[in-house]
């Protein structure tokens, strides 16, 4: 439920999106006069002349990813933060949007045209692309056969830092098991098998682990885990502290272990502190914590515009915990984050879900800036996948964002909103046409924005994903990469996994290929015999000389 103070909030921002201080299509008057685009244009340029590109050595790395979070999902964001400040919207800039350097990510993989989280996330945190569905594997492994497991491990990002004497970190706002987190810590033919009563029975037998056990004992010094995902750490059965009497959120383990209590076992004569509950988490003292597990719910957390937050940390808030238990590291640290709830909106077809927690992952973005030197820190934001949520209609300057595009369909009569999906549980019919969509709130959590084909769930899209980077070495994401390069990028910057030895390199390029180099076609001249050219050369000029005299 809503707390007081918030519901207030959300009505507070449906009033602020619906009576927006600046008026549909009007825009300052400045804006009407060339001068303004030059000098806006210039101040970016002076910017971009100022800027300067760092090489320095990454201490610290901090990887972002917004699940499902395409170009026309940032664009709406920007425009919704943008109207809840009283402005049109258009003009306003994200924290990542700040970022010096951008390009793009292609998103397919080894099997698949368009991405499930789990093959994209083991491409940006391994390196390495891989099938749909498999977890932490290259691409030999197959989808659901356990004996396909073994020798096909690839190892991520976290682990290199970790194998650096690094502090490291996954934070998300889905479950810690998650497909986005999962190819950090765990090799696994099945995203799905979050515990060990996930695993078909034919399957057990050959020596394959689920997830949850897998984040406890692959890397067990994680410093920093939070997110949702109790049930699938505790035995079959086991209230859950929160929802005692629902039997949904009990337990799930087959093994009868308490895979909580097995992370504090494992570390003997360190302070590990575990919370489910933001009261606690608030208490917990980074300066006097080596580590920190936060399992929030039992399963996904909640969304932003139904979190508690008087029980329910904000991604910020974990973000700002896990930052400050982390750097304490002289070593430095890498921090994986997910705002893994984007995606969840979006397969519901409820736009303002998804909006609303890429709006509040952005102000994750902002305070681990805040909390962080750019000097040392390479920062990197970008998605996993797209979704098939579109902006469109030739809508006025400032428009709602949750709206309706001015004009009325020329074939059915009826006006329609300007974020549309492509498929998904929005399609709806009355008598036969097109539901008018003015019968429903397009401002409600809960509306589904119209699709043009019916899905009980929206699905992923298969375009190139944005990179925002900042930092030392961001220089390098420019152009158009396959998204294993996020991983190497991050890895080359901060001298981890197969760049290790780079810092002690003289020479920051990359080591020459070692393949032995094509034999020349033509044999290199013998300078003590001259070829039969020169001496031509030279017969012709001693004739010359001689016709001379």
């Amino acid at each position: 439920m809503l707390s007081h103070s918030r519901l207030l909030l959300v009505c507070a921002a449906c009033v602020a999106l619906r009576s927006s201080a600046t008026p549909v299509g009007s825009f300052a008057d400045e804006e009407r006069l060339p001068k303004f685009w030059y000098d806006l244009s210039k101040e970016r340029l002076q910017r971009s002349l100022d800027h300067q590109d760092s090489t320095e050595t990454a201490k610290n790395l901090v990887l972002f990813i917004g699940d499902g979070m395409g170009l026309n999902t940032i664009t709406a964001t920007r425009i919704l933060k943008g109207q809840l400040g009283g402005k049109s919207g258009e003009e306003y800039s994200l924290a990542m949007d700040s970022f010096p350097h951008t390009s793009l990510s292609k998103t397919y993989c080894t099997d698949s045209q368009i991405a499930d989280s789990t093959c994209a996330a083991t491409a940006f945190l391994c390196g390495v692309k891989t099938n749909k569905f498999t977890v932490g594997l290259s691409a030999n492994a197959t989808y659901d056969q356990c004996n396909t497991t073994a020798g096909n491990e690839v190892s991520s990002i976290l682990r290199w830092a970790k194998e650096a004497g690094k502090s490291v970190g996954l934070v998300t706002t889905t479950i810690v098991q998650h497909a986005t987190p999962a190819p950090a810590y765990a090799h696994c033919v099945n995203r799905y098998w979050y515990s060990d009563s996930s695993i078909p029975e034919a399957q057990r037998g050959h020596g394959c682990t689920d997830i949850a056990h897998q984040l406890v004992h692959n890397i067990p010094d994680i410093e920093v885990i939070m997110g949702g995902g109790r049930k699938y750490m505790t035995p079959q059965s086991t209230p859950d502290p929160e929802y005692p009497a629902d039997p949904n959120s009990q337990g799930r383990r087959l093994d009868g272990v308490n895979l909580i209590d097995k992370w504090k076992e494992l570390k003997p004569g360190k302070r590990a502190v575990y919370v489910w509950h933001k009261t606690a988490l608030d208490k917990v003292d980074p300066e006097q914590t080596d580590y920190l597990m936060g399992l929030f719910e039992p399963g996904d957390m909640q969304y932003e515009l139904s979190r508690n937050s008087s029980t329910d940390p904000s991604i910020t808030d974990m973000v700002d915990k896990a930052i400050r238990v982390l750097r304490r590291n002289p070593q430095g640290f890498f921090l994986l984050v997910e705002g893994g709830k984007i995606d969840v909106g979006h397969h519901y077809g409820k736009a303002r879900l998804a909006l609303y927690e890429t709006m509040l992952m952005d102000e994750a973005v902002a305070r681990a800036r805040e909390l962080t030197n750019d000097r040392e820190t390479l920062t990197v934001v970008s998605a996993d996948h797209s979704h098939t949520l579109t902006l469109g209609g030739y809508t006025d300057r400032g428009n709602p964002i949750f709206g309706f595009a001015p004009q009325q369909s020329d074939v059915d009569g009826m006006i329609y909103t300007s974020l549309l999906y492509a498929n998904g549980p929005g399609y709806r019919l009355a008598n036969g046409s097109r539901a008018d969509p003015r019968n429903d709130s397009t401002y409600n959590k809960d509306y589904m924005q119209q699709s043009a084909v019916p899905l009980t769930q929206e699905t992923h899209a298969g375009e190139d994903v944005p990179v925002f980077a900042r930092g030392p070495w961001s220089h390098l994401f420019k152009g158009t990469n396959e998204d294993t390069f996020i991983a190497h990028a991050m890895a080359y910057a901060a001298c981890l996994g197969p760049f290790a030895t780079r810092c002690s390199q003289t020479s920051t390029l990359l080591p020459k290929p070692t393949t032995p180099m094509k034999p020349a076609s033509r044999a290199a001249p013998n300078l003590t015999a001259p070829s039969p050219r020169v001496l031509l050369l030279l017969l012709l000029l001693l004739l010359y000389c001689a016709e001379a005299l």
